[in-house]
């Protein structure tokens, strides 16, 4: 691989942009350890076709949110003919929008809460949910907790909706699911192709809240790798993870949050095919539980760079 030039794309133009940015740092200081020829490229700064005067061979994408995760810049990598890390255009699509990953979920038998789509523009006082509160009001498609609103009665769906349209045009009304948070790293094997689940990591945050600050700020969050939970719901988890990956049309590596009441079987909530890779994001640490360290992680995640389905 040292042969390669790979741009690290990180930034963006995204609410995301600063977890983006250091997430793309720690991938490109632990390429160039491994003698890898690597620069940062930052979408915001640059148009991406300009990849091509920086003669770029490989594309790590380490761009959170739209642009980034949507498939925009898939598809322009595509037409450059640049390899890249992780799902192609129409996965990655898909994954961004949680109504619709929802809606693929269940036409797979995936447990995922009961959910209503509701738009910018509908009626917000005839909203008709056939579920109980509380609920999660959260953005179609942002990531990393923002916009997201816990409502405890049909009085507050209203104002809760509003300020989530503050990110977006269409909003996810989800059935809160009380209980433990985990969340199941999915990784290609460079070796033998086969995507395989990684320990499982549960988190525990202040309040049951994993919101921005308690993912990214604080100090307060308390993680257990690997997971201490009974060996059905283990099995189930990364079963269901892995179908959850199939089934979007994922590829290279992603990472599925799930949650789950301790009697009934847990709830899948979101996939991110392009997960921060910071000094406390849950890849990482889910990968070092099963032995394999960060420098190791970014060059098994590189190696699987491709164009749509064909591995480069």
């Amino acid at each position: 691989m040292d042969k390669f030039k790979v741009a690290v794309l990180m930034g963006g133009k995204s609410r995301e942009r600063e977890i983006s940015l250091k997430s793309g740092e720690a991938i490109l200081q632990s390429l160039l350890k491994n003698n890898i020829q690597a620069f940062s490229f930052d979408p915001k700064e640059k148009e991406l076709y300009e990849l091509k005067k920086e003669q770029a061979d490989l594309a790590f994408i380490a761009l959170h949110g739209k642009f980034g995760e949507d498939g925009t810049a898939q598809a322009i990598l595509e037409s450059l003919k640049i390899p890249y890390t992780g799902s192609g255009v129409a996965a990655s699509a898909l994954a961004m929008d949680k109504i619709l990953t929802k809606r693929v979920w269940k036409s797979f038998n995936i447990e995922t809460p009961s959910f209503v789509a509701v738009n910018s523009k509908d009626d917000l006082d005839s909203i008709n949910l056939f579920y109980d509160y509380p609920v999660i009001v959260k953005p179609n498609d942002e990531g990393s907790s923002l916009g997201i609103v816990k409502v405890q009665k049909n009085s507050s769906i209203k104002d809760a909706l509003k300020e989530t349209f503050r990110f977006c045009e269409k909003a996810l009304v989800e059935k809160f699911v009380k209980g433990r948070e985990f969340t199941c790293a999915l990784l290609r094997d460079p070796i033998d192709s086969l995507v395989k689940a990684l320990p499982i990591v549960e988190i525990e945050a202040p309040n049951g809240d994993y919101n921005y600050h308690n993912k990214y700020l604080g100090n307060n969050t308390n993680y257990i790798c690997p997971a201490k939970i009974p060996k059905e719901i283990e099995t189930e988890i990364k079963t269901k993870s892995l179908l959850a990956f199939e089934s979007l049309g994922c590829e290279g590596w992603a990472r599925v949050d799930l949650m789950w009441n301790g009697k009934d079987l847990p709830q899948l909530i979101e996939l991110n095919t392009s997960p921060g890779m910071t000094a406390s994001s849950l890849v990482p640490m889910s990968a070092e539980s099963n032995g394999i360290d960060f420098d190791d992680l970014v060059l098994r995640i590189l190696k699987t760079a491709s164009l749509g389905k064909k591995g480069f």
